[in-house]
């Protein structure tokens, strides 16, 4: 075996194994009985929603689509649902007396329209799908739904972070005061491999667009976009990871 297939598979093995622990931990959450339930619903879909998406970003990079034409969207990219579903698990965790409004639903729009198009288009003749594939102006699956992932996870983890500011200004118990902190740090990091991620979407956008260079055809540079998103589910698993555990005392109502 060459140098090359077994950095391939320990690539696959690792982004695997980030797919699964956001699954699982995802899971998880449903089950927790401490803190606000709909903060832990909110971020068990958030694990779920990305450990999908890595799961899409898999067979992807893998080949099964054009292999497997019949898979192509297979509904399973919900790259639209990251940020309100981030949101509203900061939201109900800092503020639990909060109470869910309709109007809080035009948050989910987007989301649930784009698990629509995969849905629809999934059931769709193989032949018109596969030859879809993404396109540019596309708010679903393409460069504009790629700049409407980034542009709304940024605004939408602005307004958590301004939210835990918000609280953090305001009295509190101990155990309340944990929990912001908690989120604070969680959030700061957070944002910090997004940067990371954003710049590999970015420079593949322009360079493609603007100079005719595919970056992804060079592998080094696929592999570490590919891993610059696992890198944020893991993030988030290993936050989770902490709530589940030992930092169950500080979520406790």
């Amino acid at each position: 075996m060459s140098i090359e297939t077994l950095l391939y598979y320990l690539f696959l093995a690792v982004m695997a194994l980030s797919m699964a622990q956001g699954l699982l931990i995802g899971s998880l959450f449903f089950l927790k009985k401490s803190g606000d339930r709909r903060a832990n619903a909110f971020y068990g879909l958030l694990l779920l929603a990305f450990g999908c998406t890595l799961a899409h970003n898999i067979l992807t990079l893998t080949g099964m689509y054009p292999r497997h034409p019949q898979w192509y969207f297979l509904p399973i990219y919900f790259t639209l649902a990251f940020p309100p579903l981030l949101f509203y698990h900061v939201k109900f965790s800092v503020y639990p007396a909060y109470q869910f409004r309709w109007t809080d639903l035009k948050h989910f729009v987007l989301p649930a329209a784009q698990w629509l198009f995969f849905g629809v288009m999934f059931f769709t003749d193989v032949e018109y799908k596969s030859e879809y594939g993404r396109r540019f102006f596309n708010p679903f699956f393409g460069a504009a739904e790629q700049a409407l992932y980034l542009g709304t996870f940024i605004a939408y983890w602005y307004f958590a972070r301004r939210y835990v500011r918000q609280r953090a200004q305001q009295t509190m118990q101990r155990g309340e005061a944990r929990l912001v902190a908690y989120l604070r740090n969680f959030l700061n990091i957070l944002f910090v491999l997004f940067a990371i991620h954003l710049i590999f979407v970015v420079a593949d956008f322009v360079y493609y667009e603007f100079f005719d260079i595919n970056l992804r055809v060079a592998k080094p540079y696929a592999a570490l976009g590919a891993l610059s998103f696992a890198a944020l589910l893991d993030w988030l698993g290993v936050y989770g990871f902490q709530v589940l555990l030992w930092g169950r005392k500080v979520f406790r109502n």
